[in-house]
């Protein structure tokens, strides 16, 4: 089955057609669609595509399916023996894809 590698929000993610998957949040609507051209690596066996850095005329169309919030971090420092401790919450903002086309 062909694959890509494609890059967004600073992460890289190596897809198939109808994966679903979780991004950095992008500012669109559900069932908006939306292509991502930078391709890194696009094919499969003999016939991949590699990039330097990005794959020319290659794209990848995804589906967004919802907008949602992961579940929350806590970042908890202390000090031993000094009565020092901060606890801190974040919940990343992200974007649930599914992938309809692999154009490479």
């Amino acid at each position: 089955m062909a694959y890509a590698i494609f890059k967004t929000g600073g992460r890289q993610y190596r897809v198939s057609v109808g994966e679903k998957l979780d991004v950095e949040k992008l500012e669109l609507n559900e069932g908006d669609s939306v292509t991502f051209d930078t391709v890194l690596a696009a094919g499969e066996g003999q016939g991949l595509k590699v990039g330097a850095p990005f794959v020319s005329g290659a794209n990848v169309v995804a589906t967004v399916l919802k907008q949602f919030k992961a579940p929350k971090v806590i970042a908890f420092k202390f000090k031993r023996r000094k009565g020092y401790h901060r606890k801190k919450g974040h919940r990343q903002n992200l974007t649930k894809l599914e992938i309809t086309a692999i154009n490479a």
